[in-house]
């Protein structure tokens, strides 16, 4: 690690973790190095591996920088809301996600090769971050649909959060894709991300 204040690192990290953020609007997972990654920092690409030993790792750090803006959200309407029906509750969870394309992308990415080529600190961190959100969900169902009994809230959960690796598939596709589909006669609805998560989590309340 260099040397330097907790804050200096911080804003290194954050600041590699952003330029990979930018990049990967554009780009895919394969095409982006640390060299590109380097291209848009303030400085060189060697000096990187002071804090990431790997383009996974960067990439990790993002996904976790991303849940951990999804927990604000589902922070918000645990705490800013004394009482929502199960419509309202489902807008406001489907409202949250719409506004995290960057973690769905990443969700639908093979996490088995990110994480594989991740320190075991950095893994922590995410699953850290990951497990906030499943207990956020959790307090969420418990406050605002006292309805649902434990088995109740794990089924959500279970079924919940391996949906949402499939969000982005399903709703943020290319012309080629459409044009593969007309072409292969599948009859198929396309749904914003907001749409389709908001009929999800209605079918689970």
């Amino acid at each position: 690690m260099p040397k330097g204040s907790p804050e200096l690192t911080a804003a290194r990290k954050e600041e590699i973790i952003s330029a990979c953020e930018q990049l990967y609007k554009n780009m895919s997972f394969k095409d982006i190095t640390l060299k590109e990654i380097g291209n848009v920092t303030s400085f060189t690409r060697t000096s990187i591996y002071n804090y990431f030993q790997t383009k996974e790792e960067i990439f990790l750090a993002l996904y976790t920088r991303e849940y951990d803006r999804w927990n604000e959200d589902l922070q918000g309407i645990l705490n800013e809301n004394a009482k929502l029906s199960k419509k309202q509750l489902s807008e406001m969870i489907a409202s949250s996600i719409a506004k995290r394309e960057q973690l769905l992308k990443l969700l639908s990415m093979n996490n088995y090769d990110m994480e594989s080529n991740s320190r075991p600190e950095l893994l922590v961190s995410f699953k850290v971050a990951y497990g906030e959100s499943l207990r956020n969900i959790q307090k969420i169902l418990k406050k605002f649909c006292p309805d649902m009994n434990e088995a109740d809230i794990k089924s959500f959960i279970y079924v919940f959060f391996p949906f949402m690796f499939g969000i982005y598939p399903y709703t943020t596709v290319t012309d080629k894709q459409r044009e593969a589909m007309n072409k292969a006669n599948v009859d198929f609805t396309y749904q914003t991300i907001f749409e389709i998560t908001n009929n999800c989590i209605l079918r689970l309340l």
